[in-house]
């Protein structure tokens, strides 16, 4: 008798029974570890930052702050930790909880439920926003929106 192996489906990454605040962890780990696999940086923050200068969707959520609803917006990233997430954008973002969704590099999407607590207008003309990561969510896009 032959066992086979088959690698996880994408949305069986985000189903996880252990805590939010771990399993968001645990995919930032996976993330990270595929970008940099050895190496220390320096960091005088908290939670260390990396270098995450990749295009991700945000998605709107709806009222009830975790529904995705409407289309997705494509920001440029800047830093990412195991709790947020830095990035830049051309306009200004009239959402305070949005979806980001990021490719890993075997390309299955991860997503975040991200709370947005930061803006700030940079001397090139675009912002630079960030904030934290509440929870993992599934994915509200697939390969393309």
């Amino acid at each position: 008798m032959t066992a086979s192996v088959s690698a996880p489906s994408p949305h069986s990454l985000w189903q996880s029974e252990g805590m939010p605040e771990e399993d968001v962890r645990t995919q930032v780990w996976n993330l990270l570890g595929a970008m940099y696999p050895v190496g220390d940086l320096v960091e005088r923050r908290k939670d260390r930052r990396y270098p995450y200068p990749y295009l991700v969707y945000l998605t709107p959520v709806g009222s009830d702050g975790v529904t995705p609803e409407g289309d997705p917006i494509v920001v440029v990233g800047k830093h990412l930790s195991e709790r947020g997430f830095g990035f830049y954008h051309p306009k200004p973002l009239p959402y305070r909880r949005m979806i980001a969704s990021l490719e890993a590099t075997s390309g299955v999407r991860v997503a975040f439920l991200m709370d947005l607590n930061w803006c700030r207008f940079t001397r090139q003309g675009w912002y630079e926003s960030g904030g934290r990561f509440l929870q993992s969510v599934p994915p509200p896009i697939s390969d393309r929106p």
